[in-house]
């Protein structure tokens, strides 16, 4: 730490009565009262070099004593600036240069009242040493917090910025290659408060030089400092640096205040590149905001900002809770909606080949353009296919998180759905997560009433559920009986296609497929079965027709809304076709029975 040394006089102040004096043959003649301490000291060395001690003395009675109430620095200050004039040594640094500048400004030490005096000086030794060294300028910024406004006043706060910024821009510029200590100017600055922060962040982010990553990672490094619940496995809730360092006298409500504004300043400092941060980082940034209850702007630009990079999430990130008094769900799942939408808007497929102007006076093309456009075509197919790959995984972990927010009692049924539709069909390569999200809801909220598990289940399509799931939901009573008719008849054309039996169902439903497939009698199975178990048969029946399908509906119970089957398939469809019976209902009666008849005998 540079230090500069003033005076030559050895230091000959003492404490005597409860005052502060100096040894000297001349009786002292002037008493000055600084805050709670009194001086008694000489009139020429002080009033020839401070201009406000001159204008106080003209307006003081004789042998009156001079106030210097809230005096800036200090009396630590003030002893320092009586030294200099007496012409007693005094050290100089980083340490104590802005208190005692702060004082000899409050008492008029400027070169207007002597040549060489100690404003002047301090303004030299602050600009030629201090504002030159890392270590040095970063003290005597944290000093400012003491003297704001007459820090400002001076000029030393923006000129302490600027050196900061002006360092961490040079650095920045000569390091080529990451390493440990290329950004060790991110710790160093997490130290300051919230004001000097977010201005020394703004100057480095408005010469556009630093990586945006090296940004992002000192937003991190601060926010994991002074926020709560942005830790790295959660973290506990820091205190704001500003103002005294004993936050202990501040409310709960003050606290929160400050670390509320020290949020939606970071998020303000965001660098604009995609992966600049982390998408779990702003994540746990949202959560801090719900949490701390922050502006209903900074947190959509924080879920505008996840909705960018969602393919990167988890579902543990996701799990925002919900603190709003208009909901009683566990999760926030408006804001999740809001990311996916984000996430939909922005990752549209470029087009396979990018606009190109075409020069009018151009009529033959070289091989040299001809290479361009292939390079060009293929980098748009590769951009293409990043974005379908990152829409599937998005699908994957939005079916993920909905099967954790499938277990709250209080969500409403029209969320889930809206959450569930909102990821393109395309994207889920098969339906079982989505299935499993429909059998907890149902498990979790038994009392929905037969539309309301019908409008649920519409948001399966059965062509995608896999033969395990299919076995799975043939035998899962909580699905509406529409819904199991159309699972097991799609799995039996789906067998018919594939040339193969469906072997995993039960043995009953197995053996009476096989039966109708090879062109039995459909009305003497009916005879035989309604004679073995008529009563149960009838009952089924029943059923179904309160379940509203019926003779007139059969077609829209094996002709789902999504992948409609027609006329116009492939041959080997058309043969799937042949042999499903032209009686469903019937048919479908005779399964369910044969199918209880088993589970019964099991």
């Amino acid at each position: 730490m540079k230090f500069m040394k003033l005076g030559t006089r050895p230091d000959t102040f003492f404490t005597t009565e409860a005052a502060r004096s100096i040894s000297s043959d001349v009786t002292t003649d002037l008493q000055i009262q600084v805050d709670n301490s009194m001086y008694h000291l000489h009139k020429f060395p002080l009033l020839s070099k401070c201009l406000r001690l001159q204008a106080l003395w003209a307006e003081t009675p004789d042998e009156a004593i001079i106030q210097l109430s809230n005096f800036p620095g200090g009396i630590e200050a003030f002893e320092t600036c009586a030294k200099f004039c007496y012409g007693i040594t005094v050290t100089i640094s980083a340490l104590n240069i802005v208190p005692v500048r702060c004082a000899a400004a409050y008492l008029g030490m400027t070169d207007g009242a002597d040549r060489g005096n100690l404003a002047g000086k301090l303004d030299a030794f602050l600009n030629s040493c201090i504002l030159r060294r890392w270590k040095d300028t970063l003290v005597t910024l944290q000093q400012t917090r003491q003297n704001t406004a007459l820090c400002e006043e001076l000029g030393i706060t923006s000129r302490c910025i600027d050196a900061l910024a002006s360092m961490i821009i040079s650095h920045c510029c000569k390091t080529n290659s990451p390493s440990k200590s290329r950004d060790s100017w991110v710790e160093d600055i997490s130290e300051l408060g919230m004001d000097l922060y977010w201005r020394v962040m703004l100057a480095v982010k408005s010469g556009g030089v630093v990586p945006a990553k090296s940004l992002g990672k000192a937003l991190k490094a601060y926010a994991r400092k002074w926020l709560p619940n942005v830790g790295k496995n959660g973290g506990k809730s820091g205190e704001i640096s500003e103002g005294d360092d004993d936050s202990g006298g501040e409310s709960v409500k003050e606290i929160t205040m400050k670390q509320r504004l020290l949020l939606e300043k970071i998020v303000t400092l965001l660098p604009a590149e995609k992966g600049s941060v982390s998408c779990s980082f702003l994540l746990r940034l949202l959560k801090a905001g719900t949490i701390l209850n922050a502006s209903a702007s900074c947190n959509m630009e924080l879920a505008r900002r996840v909705g960018l990079q969602l393919d990167e999430a988890t579902v543990a990130d996701l799990l925002i809770p919900s603190l709003s008094y208009d909901s009683e769900t566990l999760y926030d799942v408006d804001v999740v909606i809001t990311m996916l939408e984000e996430f939909m808007l922005q990752s549209q497929s470029p087009p396979t080949s990018p606009p190109r102007e075409r020069l009018i006076c151009e009529r033959r093309r070289s091989r040299s353009a001809e290479n361009v456009e292939f390079e060009l075509h293929e980098n748009g197919r590769r951009s293409s296919s990043a974005s379908h790959g990152s829409k599937i995984r998005v699908a994957k972990l939005i079916d993920e998180y909905l099967q954790e927010i499938a277990k709250d009692p209080n969500l409403p049924m029209n969320k889930l759905i809206a959450l569930a539709e909102t990821v393109p069909e395309f994207a889920r390569t098969d339906h079982d997560d989505l299935y499993r999200v429909v059998d907890i809801y149902l498990k979790m909220h038994p009392g929905l009433d037969k539309s309301a598990r019908k409008k649920l289940c519409r948001v399966l399509d059965c062509k995608k559920l896999s033969v395990e799931a299919c076995m799975h939901a043939a035998q899962n009573e909580m699905l509406p009986l529409r819904m199991v008719v159309q699972v097991l008849f799609f799995e039996q054309a789906r067998s018919v296609i594939s040339g193969s039996q469906v072997t995993n169902l039960p043995n009953g439903i197995n053996s009476l497929l096989s039966k109708s497939n090879s062109g039995g009698d459909d009305e003497n199975d009916m005879s035989e079965l309604q004679r073995q178990e008529s009563k149960k048969s009838e009952t089924l029946r029943m059923k179904l027709e309160e379940d509203g399908i019926s003779d007139s509906d059969s077609d829209d119970v094996f002709m789902p809304r999504r992948g409609r089957l027609t006329r116009n398939g492939s041959s080997r469809l058309k043969a799937a076709f042949c042999v499903i019976p032209t009686k469903p209902k019937k048919m479908m009666n005779k399964i369910w029975a044969m199918n209880k008849s088993v589970t019964e005998r099991n």
